[in-house]
Protein backbone atom coordinates (compact mmCIF):
# COMPACT_ATOMS: atom_id res chain seq x y z
CA UNK A 1 0.00 0.00 0.00
CA UNK A 2 1.20 3.53 -0.74
CA UNK A 3 1.17 5.47 2.55
CA UNK A 4 1.83 9.14 3.25
CA UNK A 5 3.17 9.70 6.78
CA UNK A 6 3.14 13.28 8.04
CA UNK A 7 5.64 14.15 10.74
CA UNK A 8 7.75 11.19 9.65
CA UNK A 9 10.91 12.85 11.02
CA UNK A 10 9.49 13.14 14.51
CA UNK A 11 9.72 10.88 17.54
CA UNK A 12 6.97 8.44 16.50
CA UNK A 13 7.43 8.81 12.76
CA UNK A 14 11.06 7.68 13.02
CA UNK A 15 9.84 4.40 14.55
CA UNK A 16 6.76 4.00 12.36
CA UNK A 17 8.35 4.42 8.92
CA UNK A 18 10.85 1.53 9.25
CA UNK A 19 8.02 -0.74 10.44
CA UNK A 20 5.86 0.14 7.45
CA UNK A 21 8.65 -0.31 4.92
CA UNK A 22 9.62 -3.64 6.49
CA UNK A 23 6.00 -4.75 6.05
CA UNK A 24 6.20 -3.98 2.33
CA UNK A 25 4.37 -0.68 2.23
CA UNK A 26 5.59 2.17 0.05
CA UNK A 27 6.11 5.20 2.30
CA UNK A 28 6.25 8.87 1.40
CA UNK A 29 7.06 11.34 4.15
CA UNK A 30 5.81 14.87 4.72
CA UNK A 31 7.66 17.00 7.23
CA UNK A 32 8.71 20.61 7.68
CA UNK A 33 12.05 19.48 9.06
CA UNK A 34 12.17 21.06 12.53
CA UNK A 35 13.68 17.90 14.02
CA UNK A 36 15.30 16.35 10.95
CA UNK A 37 18.84 16.61 12.36
CA UNK A 38 17.93 15.81 15.98
CA UNK A 39 19.21 12.25 15.71
CA UNK A 40 20.82 9.98 18.27
CA UNK A 41 22.42 6.83 16.92
CA UNK A 42 22.25 5.83 13.24
CA UNK A 43 20.31 8.15 10.94
CA UNK A 44 17.07 6.47 9.82
CA UNK A 45 16.97 5.36 6.20
CA UNK A 46 15.44 8.17 4.11
CA UNK A 47 12.17 7.90 2.23
CA UNK A 48 10.84 10.19 -0.51
CA UNK A 49 9.80 13.37 1.28
CA UNK A 50 7.52 16.33 0.68
CA UNK A 51 9.36 19.14 2.47
CA UNK A 52 6.32 21.25 3.29
CA UNK A 53 4.66 22.71 6.37
CA UNK A 54 1.49 20.77 7.15
CA UNK A 55 -0.35 24.10 7.24
CA UNK A 56 0.46 24.58 3.56
CA UNK A 57 -0.51 21.17 2.20
CA UNK A 58 -2.84 21.35 -0.80
CA UNK A 59 -4.84 18.88 -2.85
CA UNK A 60 -2.13 19.24 -5.49
CA UNK A 61 0.50 17.94 -3.05
CA UNK A 62 -1.62 14.89 -2.34
CA UNK A 63 -2.44 14.34 -6.00
CA UNK A 64 1.28 14.35 -6.71
CA UNK A 65 1.94 11.35 -4.47
CA UNK A 66 -1.52 9.69 -4.74
CA UNK A 67 -1.50 7.82 -1.42
CA UNK A 68 -3.84 4.94 -0.67
CA UNK A 69 -3.76 6.00 2.98
CA UNK A 70 -2.55 8.88 5.11
CA UNK A 71 -1.09 8.55 8.61
CA UNK A 72 -1.22 11.97 10.19
CA UNK A 73 1.29 12.41 13.03
CA UNK A 74 2.48 15.99 12.44
CA UNK A 75 1.52 18.25 15.36
CA UNK A 76 2.76 20.57 18.07
CA UNK A 77 3.12 17.57 20.25
CA UNK A 78 3.55 18.29 23.92
CA UNK A 79 1.75 20.45 26.43
CA UNK A 80 4.40 23.16 27.09
CA UNK A 81 4.91 23.54 23.35
CA UNK A 82 1.15 23.71 22.80
CA UNK A 83 0.84 26.34 25.52
CA UNK A 84 3.44 28.51 23.79
CA UNK A 85 0.73 29.92 21.53
CA UNK A 86 -2.68 28.21 21.78
CA UNK A 87 -3.92 29.61 18.47
CA UNK A 88 -0.87 28.20 16.69
CA UNK A 89 -1.65 24.87 18.35
CA UNK A 90 -5.18 24.94 16.97
CA UNK A 91 -3.92 26.00 13.54
CA UNK A 92 -1.29 23.26 13.29
CA UNK A 93 -3.09 20.50 15.18
CA UNK A 94 -6.73 21.11 14.25
CA UNK A 95 -7.32 23.29 11.22
CA UNK A 96 -4.41 21.80 9.28
CA UNK A 97 -5.65 18.30 10.07
CA UNK A 98 -9.01 19.00 8.48
CA UNK A 99 -7.46 20.62 5.41
CA UNK A 100 -5.14 17.66 5.02
CA UNK A 101 -7.98 15.17 5.36
CA UNK A 102 -10.05 16.96 2.73
CA UNK A 103 -7.06 16.98 0.39
CA UNK A 104 -6.48 13.28 1.07
CA UNK A 105 -10.10 12.48 0.34
CA UNK A 106 -9.99 14.49 -2.89
CA UNK A 107 -6.82 12.66 -3.96
CA UNK A 108 -8.50 9.28 -3.56
CA UNK A 109 -6.99 8.11 -0.28
CA UNK A 110 -9.37 5.64 1.32
CA UNK A 111 -8.08 5.64 4.90
CA UNK A 112 -6.95 8.49 7.15
CA UNK A 113 -5.32 7.39 10.39
CA UNK A 114 -5.16 10.27 12.84
CA UNK A 115 -2.75 10.37 15.77
CA UNK A 116 -5.14 11.52 18.45
CA UNK A 117 -4.33 11.23 22.14
CA UNK A 118 -5.64 10.08 25.48
CA UNK A 119 -4.85 13.66 26.55
CA UNK A 120 -8.38 14.53 25.44
CA UNK A 121 -9.64 12.71 28.55
CA UNK A 122 -7.57 15.15 30.59
CA UNK A 123 -8.69 15.12 34.17
CA UNK A 124 -10.55 11.98 35.21
CA UNK A 125 -13.20 12.40 37.87
CA UNK A 126 -12.09 9.20 39.65
CA UNK A 127 -9.78 6.22 39.15
CA UNK A 128 -12.15 4.34 36.84
CA UNK A 129 -10.55 3.36 33.51
CA UNK A 130 -12.03 5.35 30.63
CA UNK A 131 -13.19 3.73 27.41
CA UNK A 132 -13.74 5.38 24.04
CA UNK A 133 -17.23 6.54 25.04
CA UNK A 134 -16.03 8.50 28.07
CA UNK A 135 -16.47 12.24 28.25
CA UNK A 136 -13.67 14.65 27.48
CA UNK A 137 -12.03 16.91 30.06
CA UNK A 138 -8.92 18.39 28.40
CA UNK A 139 -6.64 20.55 30.50
CA UNK A 140 -4.39 21.84 27.68
CA UNK A 141 -4.76 23.31 24.17
CA UNK A 142 -3.08 20.14 22.90
CA UNK A 143 -5.84 17.94 24.31
CA UNK A 144 -8.54 20.31 23.08
CA UNK A 145 -7.02 20.33 19.58
CA UNK A 146 -7.37 16.56 19.38
CA UNK A 147 -11.06 16.75 20.34
CA UNK A 148 -11.77 19.39 17.70
CA UNK A 149 -9.94 17.36 15.07
CA UNK A 150 -11.87 14.17 15.80
CA UNK A 151 -15.16 16.07 15.76
CA UNK A 152 -14.48 17.69 12.40
CA UNK A 153 -13.03 14.57 10.78
CA UNK A 154 -16.12 12.47 11.44
CA UNK A 155 -18.37 14.27 8.91
CA UNK A 156 -15.83 13.46 6.16
CA UNK A 157 -16.44 9.73 6.57
CA UNK A 158 -18.33 8.06 3.73
CA UNK A 159 -18.27 4.91 1.64
CA UNK A 160 -14.92 5.86 0.10
CA UNK A 161 -13.11 7.57 2.99
CA UNK A 162 -12.50 6.14 6.45
CA UNK A 163 -11.02 8.30 9.19
CA UNK A 164 -9.65 6.31 12.13
CA UNK A 165 -8.69 7.85 15.48
CA UNK A 166 -5.76 6.43 17.43
CA UNK A 167 -6.01 7.81 20.95
CA UNK A 168 -2.46 7.05 21.96
CA UNK A 169 -1.50 6.67 25.59
CA UNK A 170 1.57 8.57 26.81
CA UNK A 171 4.47 7.38 24.68
CA UNK A 172 7.89 6.27 25.86
CA UNK A 173 10.78 4.24 24.50
CA UNK A 174 13.79 4.77 22.30
CA UNK A 175 13.54 6.47 18.91
CA UNK A 176 16.30 7.73 16.61
CA UNK A 177 14.71 11.15 17.12
CA UNK A 178 14.43 10.89 20.86
CA UNK A 179 12.16 12.99 23.02
CA UNK A 180 13.65 13.64 26.42
CA UNK A 181 10.53 15.50 27.55
CA UNK A 182 8.42 12.34 27.88
CA UNK A 183 8.07 11.15 31.44
CA UNK A 184 9.63 7.67 31.21
CA UNK A 185 12.40 8.79 28.87
CA UNK A 186 13.19 11.66 31.25
CA UNK A 187 13.18 9.54 34.40
CA UNK A 188 15.44 6.89 32.87
CA UNK A 189 17.89 9.49 31.59
CA UNK A 190 18.15 11.28 34.90
CA UNK A 191 18.50 8.03 36.83
CA UNK A 192 21.30 6.86 34.56
CA UNK A 193 23.12 10.16 34.20
CA UNK A 194 22.64 11.82 37.60
CA UNK A 195 21.73 9.00 39.98
CA UNK A 196 18.42 10.73 40.72
CA UNK A 197 15.02 9.52 39.49
CA UNK A 198 13.72 13.06 39.56
CA UNK A 199 9.95 13.52 39.64
CA UNK A 200 8.68 16.83 38.26
CA UNK A 201 5.28 16.42 39.97
CA UNK A 202 4.15 14.82 43.20
CA UNK A 203 3.83 11.56 41.30
CA UNK A 204 0.23 10.88 42.34
CA UNK A 205 -1.39 11.28 38.91
CA UNK A 206 -2.47 8.25 36.89
CA UNK A 207 -1.20 7.96 33.33
CA UNK A 208 -1.58 5.26 30.67
CA UNK A 209 1.74 4.42 29.01
CA UNK A 210 2.57 2.81 25.66
CA UNK A 211 5.88 2.13 23.94
CA UNK A 212 6.56 4.03 20.71
CA UNK A 213 7.03 0.76 18.84
CA UNK A 214 3.62 -0.45 20.01
CA UNK A 215 2.05 2.76 18.70
CA UNK A 216 3.72 2.03 15.36
CA UNK A 217 2.35 -1.51 15.50
CA UNK A 218 -1.15 -0.12 16.12
CA UNK A 219 -0.89 2.14 13.08
CA UNK A 220 0.12 -0.80 10.93
CA UNK A 221 -2.63 -3.03 12.32
CA UNK A 222 -5.32 -0.39 11.80
CA UNK A 223 -4.05 0.32 8.29
CA UNK A 224 -4.32 -3.35 7.36
CA UNK A 225 -7.56 -4.11 9.25
CA UNK A 226 -10.86 -4.60 7.37
CA UNK A 227 -12.63 -1.33 6.63
CA UNK A 228 -15.75 -2.22 8.59
CA UNK A 229 -13.64 -2.81 11.70
CA UNK A 230 -12.11 0.66 11.79
CA UNK A 231 -14.37 2.99 9.80
CA UNK A 232 -14.87 6.29 11.69
CA UNK A 233 -13.95 4.66 15.00
CA UNK A 234 -11.72 5.73 17.88
CA UNK A 235 -9.38 3.32 19.64
CA UNK A 236 -7.46 3.84 22.85
CA UNK A 237 -3.96 2.63 21.96
CA UNK A 238 -2.04 0.89 24.70
CA UNK A 239 -2.61 -1.93 27.14
CA UNK A 240 -5.32 -1.94 29.79
CA UNK A 241 -2.67 -3.17 32.22
CA UNK A 242 -0.43 -0.22 31.35
CA UNK A 243 -1.91 2.42 33.68
CA UNK A 244 0.51 3.68 36.32
CA UNK A 245 0.84 6.23 39.05
CA UNK A 246 3.82 8.34 38.02
CA UNK A 247 5.38 7.63 41.42
CA UNK A 248 5.23 3.91 40.63
CA UNK A 249 6.93 4.57 37.28
CA UNK A 250 9.75 6.31 39.14
CA UNK A 251 10.12 3.33 41.46
CA UNK A 252 10.22 0.96 38.46
CA UNK A 253 13.01 3.08 36.95
CA UNK A 254 14.88 2.99 40.27
CA UNK A 255 14.54 -0.80 40.43
CA UNK A 256 15.88 -1.30 36.89
CA UNK A 257 18.44 1.49 36.53
CA UNK A 258 19.27 2.41 40.13
CA UNK A 259 19.33 5.80 41.79
CA UNK A 260 17.26 7.59 44.37
CA UNK A 261 13.74 8.89 43.80
CA UNK A 262 13.71 12.66 44.35
CA UNK A 263 11.37 15.55 43.63
CA UNK A 264 12.24 18.58 41.52
CA UNK A 265 11.86 21.97 43.15
CA UNK A 266 8.22 23.07 43.07
CA UNK A 267 6.93 19.59 42.20
CA UNK A 268 3.18 19.65 42.72
CA UNK A 269 -0.01 17.96 41.56
CA UNK A 270 -0.47 17.25 37.85
CA UNK A 271 -3.91 18.19 36.52
CA UNK A 272 -3.63 15.43 33.90
CA UNK A 273 -4.88 12.42 35.78
CA UNK A 274 -6.64 9.54 34.05
CA UNK A 275 -6.64 5.81 33.39
CA UNK A 276 -7.90 4.18 30.21
CA UNK A 277 -9.02 0.78 29.04
CA UNK A 278 -7.70 -0.53 25.74
CA UNK A 279 -10.07 -3.50 25.56
CA UNK A 280 -11.70 -2.30 22.32
CA UNK A 281 -8.58 -2.49 20.16
CA UNK A 282 -7.59 -5.76 21.84
CA UNK A 283 -10.97 -7.25 20.94
CA UNK A 284 -11.51 -5.78 17.47
CA UNK A 285 -7.95 -5.73 16.05
CA UNK A 286 -6.21 -9.01 16.89
CA UNK A 287 -3.12 -8.02 14.88
CA UNK A 288 -2.37 -5.47 17.61
CA UNK A 289 -0.89 -6.97 20.73
CA UNK A 290 1.47 -4.72 22.70
CA UNK A 291 4.94 -6.24 22.80
CA UNK A 292 6.58 -3.99 25.37
CA UNK A 293 6.19 -3.77 29.12
CA UNK A 294 7.26 -0.80 31.21
CA UNK A 295 10.14 -2.92 32.56
CA UNK A 296 11.45 -3.93 29.13
CA UNK A 297 11.02 -0.39 27.85
CA UNK A 298 13.07 1.03 30.72
CA UNK A 299 15.78 -1.55 29.97
CA UNK A 300 15.74 -0.59 26.27
CA UNK A 301 16.13 3.11 27.04
CA UNK A 302 18.96 2.61 29.49
CA UNK A 303 20.83 0.34 27.07
CA UNK A 304 20.39 2.79 24.17
CA UNK A 305 21.46 5.80 26.22
CA UNK A 306 24.64 3.96 27.18
CA UNK A 307 25.30 2.56 23.71
CA UNK A 308 25.11 5.99 22.11
CA UNK A 309 26.88 7.72 25.02
CA UNK A 310 23.99 10.12 25.57
CA UNK A 311 24.98 12.91 27.95
CA UNK A 312 22.69 14.85 30.29
CA UNK A 313 23.27 18.01 28.28
CA UNK A 314 22.01 16.17 25.20
CA UNK A 315 18.94 14.74 26.91
CA UNK A 316 17.97 18.08 28.45
CA UNK A 317 19.13 20.24 25.55
CA UNK A 318 17.40 21.56 22.47
CA UNK A 319 18.01 18.46 20.34
CA UNK A 320 15.75 16.27 22.48
CA UNK A 321 13.44 18.77 24.22
CA UNK A 322 10.72 19.93 21.85
CA UNK A 323 10.03 23.35 23.39
CA UNK A 324 13.74 24.11 23.69
CA UNK A 325 14.24 23.15 20.04
CA UNK A 326 11.52 25.52 18.86
CA UNK A 327 12.84 28.32 21.08
CA UNK A 328 16.38 27.75 19.77
CA UNK A 329 15.27 27.88 16.13
CA UNK A 330 13.36 31.09 16.89
CA UNK A 331 16.28 32.72 18.70
CA UNK A 332 18.58 31.81 15.82
CA UNK A 333 16.19 33.49 13.39
CA UNK A 334 15.66 30.25 11.52
CA UNK A 335 11.91 30.22 12.17
CA UNK A 336 9.63 33.17 12.80
CA UNK A 337 6.98 33.83 15.45
CA UNK A 338 4.51 31.72 13.46
CA UNK A 339 6.97 28.82 13.49
CA UNK A 340 7.65 29.08 9.77
CA UNK A 341 11.11 28.77 8.28
CA UNK A 342 12.66 32.09 7.37
CA UNK A 343 14.07 32.73 3.90
CA UNK A 344 17.62 31.78 4.95
CA UNK A 345 16.39 28.20 5.47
Amino acid sequence: MRVLVTGHEGYLGSVLVPRLTAAGHEVIGLDTGWFADCVVGPVPDPVPTLRVDVRDVTAEHLAEVAPDAVMHLAALCNDPLGDLNPDLTYDVNHRSTIRLARAAKQSGASRFLFASSCSLYGAGTDDSPLDENAGFAPVTPYGESKIRSEQDLRPLADDDFSPVFLRNATAYGFSPRLRGDLVVNDLVGNALLTGEVRLRSNGMAWRPLVHADDIALAFQALLEAPRDTVHARAFNVGDSAGNYLIRDVAEAVRDVVGGTVTFAEGAGADARNYRVTCDLIAREVPAFRPRWTLHSGIEQLAEAYQRYDLQLADLMGERHQRLKRINALTEQGRIDADLRWTEKD
